[in-house]
């Protein structure tokens, strides 16, 4: 995978991004979730997509590392939580719809008409909403341990709540011990531990800015339930989601046909 970070404005901000393949490989757009940087995507896969012939594109979303960050004081998580699962409104400074747009403008920098459009956790919601919104630009969609944005749905262990909503640390050594530690909560039985150690601190070293979440939970708590415009949605479909998901159950991914018409 490349290592050259690039940056496009689009949407009135900036946006940091990598890409990886020939040129004339079909345009795959990687979208990561909360908090998480372009280089969570796994070396690996994306060494795989471009092998079986995909020019991956991989961002950072607003307020994650490189790309830019907000103003203002960060949101409490917890809050924007608990209110937005008992449906009370919620005014944050951007929604899924805004960060889809950011997706939406760096494939049009990059004269992309049209990708196979994947994303994971947030980066899911995110991929929903682009397939909604402008399904023009997405040649499907596949939605990896995620969620339809229905409140009802998202029913965490009290465990992986807690290591969601953590209180940031201040060192270095503590931020990656913890990160380390949140991420096997997180990730379920298949947890590997070295991995996780050198991702923590490979992001950390990148860049570290535990106040996105919030302005991401934000996000994620305004833009409402998804399912009565998935129903209807157009584009090819692909549910990804594992069975022991601690943050999101199954329940939150299991393929239910009418929600997406065109589900694989």
């Amino acid at each position: 995978m490349t290592d050259q970070d690039q940056f496009a404005t689009v949407n009135g901000i900036e946006i940091c991004y990598r890409h990886t393949g020939n040129d004339d490989g079909v345009p795959l757009l990687l979208v990561m979730g909360l908090g998480a940087q372009l280089i969570g995507w796994p070396e690996r896969f994306v060494d795989q997509l471009q092998q079986n012939g995909f020019w991956v594109v991989l961002f950072d979303n607003r307020d994650c590392g490189l790309s830019s960050k907000s103003e203002g004081n960060s949101p409490n998580g917890a809050d924007l939580l608990l209110r937005a699962t008992m449906g009370e409104e919620i005014v944050p400074n951007y929604s899924l719809s805004d960060m889809a747009l950011d997706a939406v403008g760096l494939l049009d920098h990059l004269k992309v008409p049209s990708a196979h459009i994947v994303g994971a956790s947030m980066g899911g919601m995110i991929a929903q909403t682009i397939a909604i919104e402008h399904p023009q630009k997405a040649r499907s969609l596949t939605s990896i341990m995620s969620a339809t944005g229905d409140p009802n749905d998202f029913t965490p262990t009290d465990e992986a709540l807690s290591a969601l909503l953590s209180e940031p640390l201040t060192k270095r050594d503590q931020i990656i011990k913890a990160n380390v530690e949140a991420s096997k909560v997180l990730a379920g039985p298949l947890w590997n531990k070295s991995y996780a150690q050198e991702m923590a601190e490979k992001s950390y070293d990148r860049s570290f800015y535990p106040d996105g979440i919030g302005f991401q939970l934000g996000a994620i708590g305004m833009s409402g339930d998804r399912s009565e415009k998935l129903s209807k949605l157009s584009v090819p479909s692909l549910v990804i989601h594992g069975e022991v998901d601690p943050l999101l159950p199954l329940h939150c991914g299991k393929p239910r046909p009418q929600l997406y018409p065109k589900l694989n």
